[in-house]
């Protein structure tokens, strides 16, 4: 499935005459449905202001040559927990450790933090959550624009259609 994640992007960085990567293939993982998951589900998400931890992370992401990821939603809602604790997963841990600096960023009810999204250009209410920001921490500009709440409906997908998603964004 990474595949069918990664085509476009391809396809679209071709299309800017970007230089295009080889798709990063996603880890297998041995879970099939969220049922599986180890109970009680995480609870990433932390109150108060994000943008100093956003920083920081795109700090550690410029050091150690990874994408950024800012992980937008609320420990209330089931769908940023589900992707929270695929991420978790033994299998997922390393794979995303090695691509991705991640830093989860709490929106409340869709009341707070609400600069983190404004700075990638995502202004007004958020579509839904999690919302994901894939950030290339050189330039600081937003990679995933327009798929950000691809993943709002986690519980609909696969953990390994989670993880799919996230190999096309690997550096």
């Amino acid at each position: 499935m990474a595949r069918l994640f990664a085509l476009p992007m391809i396809l679209a960085a071709a299309a800017a005459g970007a230089a295009v990567a080889a798709p990063v293939a996603a880890p297998h993982v041995p879970v099939a449905s969220f049922d599986a998951l180890p109970q009680p589900l995480p609870l990433p998400y932390h109150a108060g202001s994000a943008k100093a931890a956003v920083a920081a992370a795109r700090a550690r992401a410029l050091k150690s040559h990874k994408r950024l990821l800012i992980d937008l939603g609320g420990n209330w809602c089931l769908d940023c927990r589900l992707l929270a604790g695929v991420m978790e997963l033994p299998q997922m841990r390393g794979f995303v450790a090695k691509h991705f600096e991640v830093v989860t960023v709490d929106v409340g009810r869709f009341d707070q933090n609400l600069d983190v999204p404004a700075t990638y250009g995502i202004t007004g209410r958020l579509a839904g959550v999690p919302a994901v920001l894939i950030v290339d921490p050189k330039s600081n500009r937003l990679l995933n624009k327009g798929r950000e709440t691809a993943l709002a409906d986690a519980r609909s997908l696969t953990p390994q259609a989670l993880a799919d998603w996230l190999a096309g964004w690997a550096a």
